[in-house]
C-alpha cells in the first residue's frame, strides 16, 4: 500500500480526490488481485505494479466523480422527455433560485414582522394572479395534489367519475388505486366512449363528496364519443351542491392552439368555467420545476392545507423558487413565449427547424459525415397532448461507423450525453429540441462519434 501511494503517479490523484478516498480504492484494487490468488487466477507480475494499479483506481476514480444526472442534448424531438428530466428551466430562473438557495432565504420568515410565516406565500398570490383563481397552494407533484384532495374532500365518501377517465400514466399510478389509497369510493360511471352529464347527476347521492373529472393527457378516445363538459358538470355541482373537481395532470397557463395544440385546456380556461378545484404538474406544460399546484375556492384550498399529509408532500426551498421565478415570467405572457424553455420548444415554427437542420447538415458534411433532411414531427411528451404533433424537420445520418445502435450509444456515452431516434434505417436528429447555444456542441458530438 504504501509503495502504491509513495508513487509519482498517486500524488496527482490525492491532490484531486483526497488521501483517504484513493487510498479507499486502492485498497480495493489490491483486495482484487488477492480474490484473484484464491480463486486460482493469479494475475501477472504487471498486474500488480503501482502504476497499473494506480490506472484501475484513476479509473474507478472518475466514474465515482463524475455526475449519473449529466447534461444531455436532447435531439429526440420529444420535448417534454420524461427519463430526461421534462421541462428544461429557464437560464434566468436557475440563476435567480441558485443565488437565493445556496444562502440563507425567507422560506417561512415574514421579512416585516420577523415571525414565522407560510411558505406557500412565496407562490400562491403569483399562481392566483396567472390562473385567476381564489386560492392556491403547492405540493411535491401533481400526483400528490390529487392524492391531497380526494383524501381531504372524500375519504370515506364516494367520488363519481367517468370510465374514461380511469387513468394509468405509469409508476403504478392508476386513478381506482389512488383512490382506495385516499379512503374514497369510487362511482364508476358511463362508458369508455360515452359518458354524459346525466350520468353524473343519476350517480350523486348523500354520499357523494365530487364530482371528478380527469384529463385524459396521455391518450385519446376517438371516434363514437361523447364526454360531459366541465360546464355541464359545474351547473350540476352548484346545482346539487357537490363539488366539482379537475384533475389536469399537464396544466398549460397559456392557450397553445395557436401552436397546433388543440385538445389541451388552459388552467385560466378551467377556472373561468367554474370548477371548485383544479390541480395540475409544473414540470410540463408550464414548463418550471416538479411540483404539483392545486388552485381553485379558498375553502377547499384551506382544507387541503390542514390535511396531515400535505407537510408529507410540500415542497423545498429550491423547488419553490424555481417555482416562483418560472411563474414571473407568466405576468407578461409574451416574455414567457420568449424565455420558458418549454414555450420555445413548442412555439418553434418548422421553418426555424429547418434552417437548424439545414445548418448541422452543412457543418457535418465539412467533417466528412453524410447528412440529409427530411420532414417530420415532433412531439410534446410528458404524457400531454396525445394526438397533437408538431412539423419540423430532422438530420438524417444512415452511417457513423459500426451498426447503428452501437453509434447510438457512442453519442449517449460522449461527453455532453447525445440522445437521438432511430427509424426508417437510420440516426435522426430533430433540432426542435435542440436548445439555444447547442447546435455547434451537437456538431462536436456527432463527430467524436464517428468510428
Amino acid at each position: 500500500m504504501d509503495s502504491v501511494l509513495d508513487h509519482a503517479d498517486a500524488q496527482g490523484l490525492i491532490a484531486a480526490y483526497g488521501r483517504a478516498l484513493v487510498t479507499a480504492e486502492v485498497r480495493a484494487q489490491i483486495e482484487i488481485a488477492r480474490a484473484a490468488i484464491r480463486n486460482g487466477k493469479s494475475p501477472g507480475l504487471e498486474d500488480l505494479e503501482p502504476a497499473t494499479l494506480l490506472r484501475a483506481t484513476r479509473a474507478r476514480l472518475e466514474l465515482l466523480a463524475s455526475p449519473a444526472q449529466c447534461r444531455v442534448i436532447n435531439a429526440t424531438g420529444v420535448i417534454l422527455h420524461t427519463s430526461l428530466g421534462r421541462a428544461p428551466l429557464a437560464p434566468t430562473v436557475m440563476a435567480a433560485a441558485a443565488r437565493e438557495s445556496a444562502q440563507y432565504s425567507l422560506l417561512e420568515l415574514d421579512r416585516e414582522t420577523g415571525k414565522r410565516s407560510d411558505r406557500d406565500k412565496l407562490v400562491n398570490k403569483l399562481i392566483e394572479r396567472v390562473t385567476g383563481a381564489e386560492a392556491a397552494t403547492v405540493v411535491n407533484n401533481n400526483a400528490a395534489a390529487t392524492m391531497l384532495i380526494l383524501n381531504t374532500m372524500a375519504d370515506g365518501r364516494e367520488v363519481v367519475c367517468s370510465r374514461a377517465h380511469m387513468v394509468e400514466i405509469g409508476g403504478s399510478y392508476r386513478m381506482p388505486d389512488v383512490m382506495r389509497k385516499a379512503g374514497c369510493k369510487l362511482i364508476e360511471i358511463g362508458t369508455t366512449n360515452k359518458t354524459r352529464a346525466s350520468d353524473y347527476e343519476q350517480a350523486i347521492g348523500d354520499n357523494t363528496a365530487m364530482l371528478l373529472k380527469v384529463h385524459t393527457s396521455n391518450y385519446a378516445i376517438v371516434g363514437f364519443t361523447e364526454s360531459a363538459t366541465l360546464e355541464e358538470l359545474v351547473e350540476i355541482g352548484q346545482r346539487r351542491k357537490v363539488p366539482v373537481v379537475y384533475d389536469l395532470g399537464a396544466g398549460s397557463l397559456v392557450d397553445l392552439r395557436p401552436y397546433g395544440i388543440t385538445r389541451e385546456p388552459s388552467v385560466p380556461q378551467l377556472v373561468a368555467s367554474g370548477a371548485d378545484l383544479v390541480c395540475f404538474s409544473g414540470d410540463k406544460l408550464l414548463g418550471g420545476p416538479q411540483a404539483g399546484i392545486i388552485v381553485g375556492r379558498k375553502d377547499l384550498v384551506a382544507a387541503v392545507k390542514k390535511n396531515a399529509l400535505f407537510r408529507m408532500m410540500r415542497c423545498d426551498k429550491v423547488t419553490l423558487s424555481l417555482l416562483e421565478h418560472t411563474l414571473k415570467l407568466y405576468l407578461d405572457p409574451q416574455r414567457a413565449l420568449e424565455e420558458v424553455p418549454t414555450l420555445q420548444l413548442i412555439s418553434r415554427s418548422n421553418a426555424e427547424c429547418a434552417r437548424a437542420a439545414r445548418a448541422i447538415t452543412a457543418r457535418l458534411k465539412k467533417r466528412g459525415i453524410a447528412a440529409d433532411i427530411r420532414e417530420s414531427r415532433s412531439q410534446i411528451g410528458g404524457g400531454s397532448t396525445p394526438g397533437d404533433d408538431l412539423p419540423t424537420t430532422v438530420v438524417e445520418i444512415r452511417s457513423l461507423g459500426g451498426g447503428l445502435e452501437a453509434a447510438a450509444k457512442r453519442l449517449r456515452m460522449g461527453t455532453p450525453s447525445v440522445f437521438c431516434r432511430i427509424e426508417n434505417d437510420a440516426l435522426v436528429f430533430d433540432p426542435r429540441t435542440v436548445l439555444q447555444g447547442q447546435i455547434m456542441e451537437l456538431v462536436a458530438a456527432i463527430t467524436a462519434a464517428k468510428k
